[in-house]
């Protein structure tokens, strides 16, 4: 049995930013799904998310057209197609945001989070880098289906915080893998 898919999409400054930094791709045509958090704090954080989505939109559009399209990368052996597709389409955005930071200044050390999910005839394939989330709900339950790459979650792997000493971490905000912040990145797939 096939999945259905019903989808939508919007974004929100919220209340604490005077503007809006995320973008996000809502692509049914290919059962693609993407919101990219650009960092706040580091420069040009909405240019980064802009060129994920547009980067992930054309590398999957292009692909659903031909499907000898070509890879920005190797395939990797043991991975579905939908593993392979959004791991290079990460990595191929990773690339365009720091290649555009490293020829302008005016975008160096731009960067941002993205979760991406996939949806073919039977299953969804999820894939993000940062601390951007993917949810699930089944049957009235609420699942987190991503593990954030921030500071506080490897020290949370590292050693049981207490929920005094998790509320109070003063490092909440740093994240350790993003997309544009160095050549490459590593991206998890579920």
């Amino acid at each position: 049995m096939a999945i259905r898919v019903s989808s939508a999409g919007e974004t929100n400054v919220g209340r604490k930013r005077s503007h809006n930094e995320d973008n996000l791709l809502v692509f049914p045509e290919r059962r693609l799904f993407v919101v990219a958090d650009g960092m706040g704090g580091h420069a040009c954080g909405e240019v980064a998310s802009q060129i994920v989505v547009e980067t992930m939109r054309d590398y999957f559009d292009r692909a659903g057209q031909d499907a000898d399209a070509t890879w920005p990368g190797r395939e990797e052996r043991g991975r579905t197609t939908a593993e392979n597709m959004l791991n290079a389409g990460i990595r191929w955005c990773n690339y365009a945001i720091w290649e555009k930071g490293h020829a302008d200044s005016r975008f160096k050390n731009m960067g941002t989070t993205v979760v991406a999910i996939h949806f073919d005839d039977e299953y969804s394939t999820m894939a993000h880098v940062g601390d951007s989330r993917c949810y699930r709900l089944r049957r009235g339950e609420l699942k987190q289906m991503t593990e954030d790459h921030s500071l506080l979650n490897d020290y949370k792997k590292m050693a049981v915080l207490t929920p005094e000493e998790e509320a109070n971490f003063p490092h909440k905000n740093i994240i350790v893998r993003a997309c544009g912040l160095k050549d490459n990145v590593v991206v998890d797939i579920d």
